[in-house]
């Protein structure tokens, strides 16, 4: 069984954008800017996107952090977007989900500038996802692909099955799996709370990614001998031995599937560490491409 750790490539990654930056930077230009927009005070949200922000440090980014209340007016929050989009200074910019109920999330998606989304949600850009177009493409299902191809684990005719139709996850990591590319060219089947009889998909896949926040979801005798399982989910519960009075669990059932497959991410350490790898890589392609547009 081989782990696949997200933890140690996320690193290799960073290293390879922190001397992309060095030589902007020795070359006279300036650094990278990403900025999060934090409405609320979403516990998982604040840890996330201080996790971004020390990312930023460390390969050489500006990182700026704009936290509003949990009331903010729809219309202030799109005041807020439209004056990231207009700022030259600033490369790429995500708003953190979820939003507060009375906010549409869609709307504001799809306010920002195609070209500073670089969670890769705006509608131009998911459009440019399906077709196949340079484009970026949203973080967590880049650091699955980046963590398959390190790997080297064949992709092309298998079965993947993946369980969860997220907009964020789950629905283009299965467009880029069928894609004709590497990591792809497989036959993806996307699960859902209205698909009958879960487990007998799952059985048949050689590549298996949940995304569902479902503790244990996955179970052994949910997959098969030698397959791959990716997990994306995490979820905190209780337990009385943690001095923080929880631990982190993915969707797999982890010690009893590790016996069974040739390949499996941990939780944590696995995807979680890739996605922000990943957010930064797609921050340093908005960046170049910012820099071709303007001459400098």
């Amino acid at each position: 069984m081989v782990l696949l750790d997200g933890k140690e490539l996320s690193q290799q990654i960073c290293q390879g954008i922190s001397r992309s930056v060095g030589n902007s930077v020795r070359s006279g230009k300036r650094k990278p800017h990403l900025v999060a927009v934090l409405v609320g005070g979403n516990a998982a949200s604040r840890t996330y996107v201080s996790a971004k922000a020390k990312a930023c440090e460390a390969v050489g980014f500006r990182s700026t952090v704009i936290h509003k209340s949990a009331a903010i007016a729809e219309e202030e929050l799109l005041c807020v977007v439209s004056e990231l989009n207009r700022d030259e200074g600033v490369d790429g910019f995500i708003v953190q989900l979820p939003l507060p109920a009375h906010v549409d999330a869609t709307r504001v998606i799809q306010a920002i500038d195609p070209q500073k989304d670089v969670d890769g949600f705006h509608p131009t850009n998911v459009g440019k996802l399906v077709l196949g177009l340079d484009t970026f493409i949203p973080a967590t299902p880049y650091g699955i692909l980046e963590l398959i191809r390190h790997y080297e684990i064949p992709t092309a005719g298998s079965r993947v099955v993946v369980v969860g139709r997220s907009d964020i996850v789950g629905k283009p990591i299965g467009i880029l799996m069928s894609r004709k590319a590497y990591p792809g060219n497989a036959t993806v089947t996307l699960c859902h709370s209205q698909t009958r009889n879960v487990g007998e998909l799952t059985r048949q896949a050689d590549i298996v990614i949940t995304a569902l926040g479902v503790p244990g979801f996955l179970t052994a005798d949910r997959i098969k001998a030698g397959s791959v399982v990716i997990d994306v989910g995490i979820s905190r519960v209780a337990d009385p031995s943690k001095k923080s009075g929880y631990r982190l669990v993915g969707d797999v059932d982890f010690e009893a599937v590790r016996q069974k497959v040739s390949h499996i991410t941990p939780v944590p350490g696995g995807v979680g560490p890739m996605t922000i790898a990943m957010l930064l890589k797609n921050t340093l392609q908005a960046y170049e491409s910012h820099a071709a547009a303007v001459g400098k």
